[in-house]
Formats: structure tokens, C-alpha cells, sequence
């Protein structure tokens, strides 16, 4: 067995392992099953990457470089992964979004109703709800006996969430009404109906349990402390970094960012500053647009940089020129998100936005956000590495990911769609900057916050002072143009998800750096489409082993 091989073989196993999972990456046949969140999922799924290390390095050196970077990727991945899986935050997995509790519910989203067998999935799934929460909850209790408990603000955003789901205007039971629109029969109805009410229950039920039995252990203090919030922030990149150097350079670049707003802000609104345009941006009707409006206009900006970028900055595979745009579900984290397409691209990616309630929403800062979730960005970067067959290992294209480069991926595609001229009213320049602004606030507050780092002396913003919630939600709604609600959810989210926050922008950096050294070396034979092309056939990969494999992608080509 050659790496290839075996990858193939371990997505197969994984997706038996993880079902949520492979529902996610569209590994087909595991739909109507669960991943078991228990202690004893937990150990299953240690026992499994140990035993897949050990087949990795049992394989015979293989001369092809590509081989040798399939493995490579192999056996970082599964360090990391032992590494996050053995770590005792592994029982306090309880946040507003990315955990077992969150997962349970958001997987629907990208499942199928159309379908009679997929609508058969759903309904098997909704019936399994209460049994994979148990799982979810005997975890979290292990987390009591042991006194690891997630901080008390994550658990009152997690008991909300759970009386969401389990209200009548649950995203659970619409499923019954969008099968219905898919035109599911009666009995097919019925059966969902009732899987989709027992689901419902469940959360409640556990909804119940965090405010009674977990809540009242649960720690005030918010940060998690050096020695975890390096460990995962690691995690995130591949890559460790200078934590002191990191903050320092966050604040290095709001000041930066800030300028550029200023001198926009003055173009937008003469005589007005970075907060009134922001304030105007927000609240204008003029630039405000209706939800269908909005989908059908984010929809048009992945279609036109789709048609005018193909062949020019990227070569684009034929599979992935469609993408969607859709607003999420009630209940769903406010933002916005990308669901890749599933392995065979039979489901093809999509962008969704997260706009809670709004009959109307503000479209200058949603444009940026566009490119972030879908083209160029996450869509493009997802697609190209499922394409790779022939280079990248079928572990990587469909499993692995990273924060790091992925996320740097798609921030840098922001920064390259201004250079380009895909901001063509002032106002949505603005709003790539806010979103720029949003990703280094995201720094200093998640460092700041969860190493112990006070406010800088030389800072004017609360000089010399420790974080403290309402101070980083200050900032985000000041320096980052947020809305009050939105900046709440996103401190809270820094919070639950130490080390995640920070990895756009330091993935930025190290593609940025690399760019400028890539110039630097190859002078007027350097070739902005071939950098591209290299940095996304690196593929899902830690920061480590991206720069790694950018510097050293033309020999690999020879």
C-alpha cells in the first residue's frame, strides 16, 4: 500500500467514524448516521489516529515528491489532531457554534430534501437527535467530574441556542415544511413531523440540563490562559507563533487600517468621519437591500469575478463555476459561512448569510464578505483542491483543513479583489476595510483577552487598561464599523473558540510575505496566476508546510 492508497482508505474509515462529518465533506452513504460524541467517541477516535500514524510511517519512501508531500500532510495532521483530541479541553467543547451541540443541529442544513432517499436520511437522523445529544451531554459531564467546564457565557449562548432549536419555529421542524415543498408524500411527512418534534424535545431536554446541572459550576472568567490558548492556536495554523509579536503587529495594523477608513470615509461623506459613514452605511435605505434582493445581488458578484477572472488570475476546473448564495436558517450563528460541495460535486458549494430577523440588510459590507465565503475565496480555494487528484491525496482534498491557510486564503482574497478593482463604489472599499479592521481587532482582543495582554500605553482606545467584554465589543463596534448585536456574538464566539479568531489574519500575513518574497526573488519572471496556482495546490495544509511547499513549487513542477 502507497500513500495514496491508504489516504483513500482513511477517509472511507473516517467518514465511518465521523458521519457528521462526511455529511459535510459529501462522502455519501453515512447520512443517517451519527458521530458518537461520547467519552467512548472520544477514545475511538484517539485509538484510530494513532493506529493511522502508524500506518503512515510504515509505508516505504516513495521518490515521487508528491507522494512525499501527501505524507507530510499526513503526519501533521494526525500529530495535531492527538494533540487536540488528548487535551482536556476536549470535555468542555461548549460554545456558540463549532461544537457537538451546534454541529448537531447545522448539519441539516446541507442535507438533502429533494430526494426520496435523502429526505429517508433526515428523517433517520431527526430520529437519532436525542441519542447523539446523549452522547454530547455524557462528554460535557465528564467535564463536570473533572472541573473542566466551559465558561459561563458560552453556556448561556449554548442554552439559548437549544430553546431555539427546540421552539416551534425551530429550524428542525421547518425541515418537515421544506420537504413538503420538495413534494415528500404524506407518510414521508408524518414520519418527519414526528422525528423533527422528538429532535425539538431533545434539545430541550439538554437545554434543560445545561441551566440546571451545568451552569450553575461554570466559570465566570472568559479566558482560557497561555498555556491552552497556545495549544490551540497551533492547532489552527500549523505554525507556532510569537504571541507578543502577533499582538504587537495586530495593533501595528488597526492603526494602518484606520487611516486608510479616515481618508475613505472623507470620500464617502465629506466633512464626516470613519464612525458616521459607518453609521450612515448602516442605516441609509438607499444602501440597504430587501433579503432577496441581497441573495440575488451577492449571487451576481460570485458570477461576474467567476466569468472575468477564469483563464486570467485562476484556472478555474469546470466543476466548481457554480456556487450559491442562500441565507441561513433561524438560529444559525449571525455572519456568514461556505458548505464546500460534496466530493463528487454533485452539491455544489454555497455562501450563507446569517442575517437573523431583518426584513432588510446593509450590502456595503457584505460585498467583501462575498469574495471571503465563496469566489475567490473559500469556493475557489475548496474546488481547485478537490480537483488535484492526481497531486494531493484524497485525505487531503476531502478531510483536512486548517484555519490558517484557509481562512488566510480567503482574507487575502479580499485584499486581492481591491487590487484588482472589484470594489467599484467607495462604500464598498469601506467595507473591505471594515472587514480588514474586523480581522485585526480579532487579534489583539483574542490574544489580549486570553493571554492577559492589557491595552497598549501608546493606544488611545482605553490606554493601558485589561480587556474586558464590553471593552472588545467597544472596539469591534467602533474601530470595525459592527453592529451592537453582531460584535456581541463575535466577542462571545473569541471567546468559546480560543486561537480560531486570529488565524485569517496571520494566514494573510504569511501568504502576504510570501507573495512580496516570491517577487523579490524571481524579479520580472514573477508570475501573480502561478503563485496563485501554487499556494492553492499546497491545498489544506499548516502554515509550516505551506511556506514549505510555495518556496519550493518550482522544483516540484520540474
Amino acid at each position: 500500500m502507497d500513500i495514496w492508497q491508504l489516504s483513500d482508505t482513511a477517509v472511507d474509515e473516517m467518514a465511518a467514524l465521523y458521519p457528521v462529518d462526511a455529511t459535510y465533506v459529501g462522502v455519501e452513504g453515512h447520512d443517517h448516521r451519527w458521530t458518537d460524541y461520547s467519552p467512548d467517541g472520544i477514545e475511538a477516535s484517539i485509538d484510530y489516529h494513532r493506529d493511522f500514524r502508524r500506518r503512515i510511517d510504515a509505508l516505504e519512501a516513495d521518490p515521487d515528491p508528491w507522494a512525499e508531500r501527501a505524507a507530510r500532510v499526513g503526519r501533521m495532521y494526525t500529530d495535531l489532531e492527538l494533540g487536540h483530541q488528548t487535551h482536556e479541553d476536549v470535555y468542555r467543547q461548549l460554545r456558540t457554534l463549532a461544537c457537538p451541540l451546534y454541529e448537531v443541529r447545522e448539519v441539516f442544513d446541507v442535507m438533502d430534501t429533494e430526494s426520496a432517499e435523502g429526505r429517508e436520511a433526515i428523517t433517520a437522523r431527526l430520529s437519532g437527535v436525542a441519542d447523539a445529544l446523549a452522547g454530547v451531554r455524557a462528554t460535557l459531564g465528564v467535564g463536570i467530574d473533572r472541573d473542566l467546564l466551559a465558561a459561563r457565557r458560552q453556556v448561556l449562548g449554548a442554552i439559548e441556542q437549544c430553546r431555539t432549536n427546540a421552539g416551534n419555529d425551530s429550524a428542525l421542524r421547518a425541515l418537515v415544511g421544506t420537504m413538503r415543498e420538495h413534494g415528500a408524500t404524506e407518510s414521508e411527512l408524518a414520519a418527519a413531523d414526528a422525528a423533527a418534534a422528538a429532535a425539538a424535545a431533545a434539545y430541550g431536554d439538554i437545554g434543560d440540563w445545561l441551566e440546571e446541572a451545568y451552569l450553575p459550576g461554570a466559570p465566570e472568567a472568559d479566558g482560557v490562559g497561555r498555556e491552552r490558548y497556545a495549544a490551540a492556536s497551533n492547532y489552527f495554523l500549523g505554525m507556532e507563533v510569537d504571541l507578543e509579536e502577533t499582538y504587537r503587529w495586530g495593533w501595528s495594523e488597526i492603526k494602518r487600517i484606520q487611516a486608510d477608513m479616515e481618508a475613505l470615509a472623507e470620500q464617502i461623506q465629506p466633512g464626516a468621519g470613519r464612525r458616521e459613514v459607518v453609521e450612515l452605511l448602516n442605516t441609509d435605505p438607499t444602501r440597504r437591500a430587501s433579503r432577496e434582493e441581497f441573495v440575488r445581488f451577492m449571487q451576481e458578484r460570485q458570477d461576474v469575478a467567476l466569468r472575468d477572472l477564469d483563464g486570467t488570475h485562476f484556472d478555474v476546473p469546470e466543476a466548481v463555476k457554480q456556487v450559491d448564495t442562500k441565507l441561513a436558517p433561524p438560529g444559525a450563528f449571525i455572519g456568514a459561512y461556505y458548505i464546500g460541495p460534496s466530493e463528487d460535486f454533485s452539491r455544489p458549494g454555497s455562501v450563507w448569510f446569517s442575517v437573523g430577523e431583518n426584513e432588510t440588510i446593509p450590502v456595503w459590507d457584505n460585498v467583501s464578505t462575498a469574495y471571503h465565503e465563496g469566489f475567490p475565496g473559500h469556493h475557489l480555494q475548496t474546488g481547485v483542491q478537490m480537483s488535484l487528484a492526481e497531486r494531493t491525496s484524497r485525505l487531503q482534498r476531502v478531510w483536512i483543513w486548517y484555519s490558517g491557510s484557509g481562512e488566510g486564503w480567503a482574507l487575502y482574497s479580499e485584499t486581492l479583489m481591491r487590487e484588482l478593482g472589484y470594489f467599484e463604489k467607495p462604500e464598498y472599499v469601506f467595507g473591505m476595510l471594515a472587514s480588514e479592521m474586523l480581522r485585526a481587532c480579532r487579534v489583539v482582543v483574542d490574544i489580549g483577552m486570553h493571554v492577559g495582554l492589557s491595552i497598549p500605553e501608546d493606544q488611545p482606545f482605553h490606554s493601558g487598561e485589561a480587556w474586558t467584554f464590553d471593552t472588545a465589543v467597544e472596539m469591534l463596534t467602533d474601530y470595525a464599523g459592527q453592529l451592537p448585536d453582531y460584535a456581541k456574538g463575535e466577542v462571545t464566539r473569541y471567546l468559546g473558540w480560543p486561537g480560531q479568531a486570529p488565524a485569517y489574519k496571520i494566514g494573510e500575513r504569511v501568504i502576504l510575505e510570501l507573495r512580496e518574497e516570491q517577487k523579490a526573488q524571481q524579479g520580472t519572471a514573477f508570475d501573480l496566476k502561478q503563485f496563485h496556482a501554487d499556494v492553492l495546490e499546497a491545498g489544506p495544509v499548516g502554515l509550516d508546510l505551506l511556506q514549505e511547499f510555495v518556496r519550493g513549487s518550482g522544483a516540484t513542477r520540474r
